[in-house]
């Protein structure tokens, strides 16, 4: 029988896992462009002061030297396409809770295998390993706290080990995702 509740629980923690781990490199986006946008403006700022090239010549190096290295480390890092990832898994997942909450009666195995099937594949494309530590420890703490399911890949896998206080009283909750139908 498909476990509504358990995948509704997992599904809402994960829209808040990636929406959190959206907010951080969107930070992350912020603080790679600042540096970038006052090079650029020094540069300007520089080049219009003096009319000799020469004068420039070793400023403009510098300032060129420190925006090269900045859009290295950015490039390296990547916060724009990691905040793109972890928007667009926050809304898919967010589509899928919505979805999980409509139904109302009880669905056949295949409609819970497709379900399930769309959890599994939005969590295949979740690169955990771009989430802050303290990310995953304050939603897997947040829904332990409130006996909630938590998927395998924060209470478990990533290193989190809450016991989860659940509604039943059963230990653990390290249970696979495959085992929720």
């Amino acid at each position: 029988m498909f476990n509504k509740e358990k995948l509704l629980d997992r599904t809402e923690c994960l829209t808040l896992l990636t929406t959190k781990a959206s907010s951080h490199w969107s930070y992350w986006k912020f603080v790679l462009a600042l540096p970038l946008i006052l090079t650029s403006s020094s540069m300007v700022i520089i080049n219009s002061i003096t009319t000799d090239a020469n004068e420039v010549k070793i400023p403009n190096i510098i300032v060129n030297s420190i925006s090269v290295l900045i859009m290295s480390l950015t490039n390296s890092i990547k916060a724009s396409e990691k905040l793109d990832l972890f928007h667009r898994l926050s809304q898919q997942f967010m589509i899928l809770s919505c979805e999980l909450e409509q139904i109302e009666e009880d669905i056949s195995p295949e409609e819970g295998k497709t379900l399930l099937l769309k959890y599994e594949t939005l969590v295949n494309q979740i690169s955990f390993e771009e989430i802050p530590q303290s990310i995953k420890a304050n939603v897997s703490k947040l829904y332990s706290d409130n006996s909630r399911y938590i998927p395998i890949q924060l209470n478990g896998s990533s290193g989190l080990f809450e016991k989860n206080k659940r509604k039943s009283g059963n230990s653990s909750s390290i249970e696979l995702s495959s085992q929720i139908v």
